[in-house]
Order: structure tokens, then C-alpha cells, then sequence
């Protein structure tokens, strides 16, 4: 009877006392479509674009110095300051410079009046001489005394020229027009030769200065236009190829692409730039954005066949390909209708 038992369980476990329903194959139901609209799965050729990160660079930087030490009486810009060739920027304490410029005055005003009195005395002396009342020795020492009170002379008005060249570098002024950019030192500062006090950079000169792969950088040369992207101003501009450093560097296997920008007050020195550089031709299956309709992390289309069937497919989309339409990298096909559902 146990053994019985065991065998009606199993049995019912199986389900040999239910009623069974024969396996039939079912058509699915079709949706029709009704007055949505429609549109085709469009085939488009785009431009591949590789892109190459960099940063924007001044091809002209200038660190304004002094030529003397001394004290920085004044600095009459700040950074971010627009500047002209020939514009005061620092004022240096020129009291030094000054009283040696003096002192110069004074020793060609000496020098003067010396080579005055050699030469009339040589004058004097050449009489003498030619009524015999002195030796040629005698009448060549004053000659020699002219000629050193002349040497005399000119080498002290030489040293005035210097020291007033010397004084002129107490006024610092900018050696070209452009934009100053840092400010290194304050007044009450000791100035030192060689030592940067301000920045200084133009403009016209900005570059993008961005690494790029050899594979790509290979096809290009002086003179090239491409597209340059500026992400903080959302901005593209039109630049050209300036300069192809002719060393790749090792680690990344990038050549070193300088691209010359038209000039804007909107582009600053540091900003983050992108280098478009058009690779090849790709197609592109595009289909309008409202036609794409997103449950959770899948993504569908209501494919239109054509006795107005509406077949549910799912797709992976890609990149934009414009403002209303995205593209499609598989689920549908070129020519194909899609219904729009917004």
C-alpha cells in the first residue's frame, strides 16, 4: 500500500489527473498603422573626424626684465592690462644713474677745456718751431699731449652716451603691443638683471598646440586648414597647420602640431582646445529622434511594413547626425519606414 502511495503522488506531481491542452501555434496580432507619421531610415556619407586634445599658446611670450639693478620705484600695469609698443611699464629708482650721468657731463666738460688748452698751446709752440726756438723732440711732446687731450675727450663723451643709455633703462617700457599676463615683482622690489618682473604676450599670436598620432599627423602639412574647437566658448574655428615639430615622441607616438587661430578678444593663453582632423567617409543610417523610444536601457522602433503592419524592433543608436535626427548602427535598414511617435 506504501508503494502504491508513492506512485499516486508522483503521479499527481506530474499532473496525470489534469486536463492537458493540445501545444497550437498561435499568429501573432499585428498593430495597423493610423494616422501617425512616418519617415524613412535615411542612408547618409559622413566625414569621419579624429579628434587631438591640446591647449592654446602665445607663439610670441616676452619676460620684460631690467638691464641695471635697482629699486622698483613703480609698475604702472597689472595682469590682464592692454598694452602698446613703447607703453612706461616700471618706473626703476634712477638716482644712481642719474648722478653718474653727471659725473660724466663733468669729466667731458674737463676733457673739453684740456684739449682746448693742448691745442693752443700746440698752436703757440708751431711758431716756436719754425722760428727754431725750440727741438723737433720738444715740438713732438706737445703733439702727443694734443693728440691724448683729443683721445681724452672723445672717450668721455663716449661715456656720457653710455651713461645716459644706462639711465634710460631706469624707464622700462613694453617692446612690443600685446597683453600682460603676470606680474612677478611689486614696488619696493630689488630688480636683477635677467630676473622676469612682468609676462608679456600678443594675441595674434595664439596657437592650438595639441600631440598628434603619427598615423594622422603624417598626412599633414604647413599650411593645411582644419577645424579647431573651443569647448569653454562652445565656438569652432577655422585654423591653419604652422608648424609640424619634426620629432614624434616616444612614449605616445605623437608629432607635436601647431595650429595658428584667427585672432578674437574671446581666446586666452591656457584654454583646452580639440584639433579636428577629417580621417575618412563613413555611412550613416539616420532617422529622425522622435522616431527612437527608450524602456530602461533598451531602445526601439516601430518599423512600418508595407500593408501598414507595425513590427516592434530593437535598436542601438549611435552619435547625433543633426539636431533632430540620430543615428541608427543596427536594428533597421536603409530605405526602410519608421513611425514617429512625438
Amino acid at each position: 500500500m506504501g508503494l502504491a502511495l508513492l506512485v499516486v503522488v508522483i503521479a499527481w506531481l506530474a499532473g496525470a489527473f489534469e486536463e492537458k491542452i493540445e501545444p497550437t501555434l498561435h499568429p501573432p496580432s499585428w498593430q495597423k498603422l493610423a494616422d501617425q507619421k512616418t519617415a524613412l531610415v535615411r542612408e547618409i556619407r559622413r566625414q569621419e573626424v579624429e579628434q587631438a586634445v591640446g591647449t592654446l599658446k602665445a607663439a610670441t611670450r616676452t619676460q620684460i626684465s631690467a638691464k641695471v639693478l635697482a629699486t622698483i620705484e613703480d609698475i604702472a600695469v597689472r595682469a590682464g592690462d592692454q598694452v602698446q609698443k613703447g607703453d612706461l611699464l616700471i618706473r626703476l629708482d634712477s638716482k644712481d644713474l642719474q648722478a653718474r650721468a653727471l659725473q660724466a657731463e663733468e669729466v667731458l666738460e674737463a676733457a673739453k677745456a684740456n684739449w682746448k688748452k693742448a691745442a693752443a698751446d700746440f698752436e703757440r709752440v708751431q711758431e716756436l718751431y719754425r722760428g727754431e726756438a725750440i727741438t723737433k723732440s720738444q715740438f713732438d711732446d706737445f703733439q702727443t699731449q694734443v693728440a691724448v687731450a683729443r683721445a681724452e675727450y672723445l672717450r668721455a663723451k663716449q661715456a656720457l652716451v653710455e651713461a645716459k643709455v644706462v639711465l634710460s633703462y631706469a624707464a622700462i617700457t613694453a617692446p612690443r603691443s600685446g597683453q600682460i599676463v603676470d606680474r612677478l615683482a611689486q614696488p619696493g622690489d630689488i630688480a636683477q638683471p635677467g630676473k622676469p618682473l612682468l609676462v608679456l604676450y600678443d594675441e595674434a599670436s595664439l596657437r592650438l598646440e595639441a600631440p598628434v598620432a603619427e598615423s594622422l599627423a603624417v598626412h599633414l602639412e604647413r599650411g593645411k586648414r582644419l577645424s579647431v574647437s573651443i569647448d569653454a566658448l562652445n565656438l569652432t574655428f577655422k585654423g591653419k597647420v604652422d608648424e609640424i615639430v619634426p620629432q614624434a615622441h616616444a612614449p605616445s607616438r605623437s608629432f607635436l602640431v601647431k595650429m595658428t587661430l584667427p585672432r578674437t578678444e574671446k581666446l586666452y593663453e591656457g584654454m583646452f582646445g580639440r584639433l579636428l582632423i577629417p580621417v575618412k567617409e563613413r555611412v550613416h543610417l539616420c532617422v529622425p529622434a522622435g522616431a527612437v523610444q527608450q524602456i530602461g536601457q533598451l531602445e526601439f522602433v516601430e518599423v512600418v511594413h508595407p500593408d501598414g503592419r507595425l513590427e516592434r524592433r530593437f535598436v542601438k543608436t549611435g552619435r547625433p547626425c543633426s539636431a533632430e535626427s540620430v543615428e541608427l548602427l543596427s536594428g533597421a535598414q536603409a530605405g526602410e519606414k519608421v513611425m514617429i511617435f512625438s
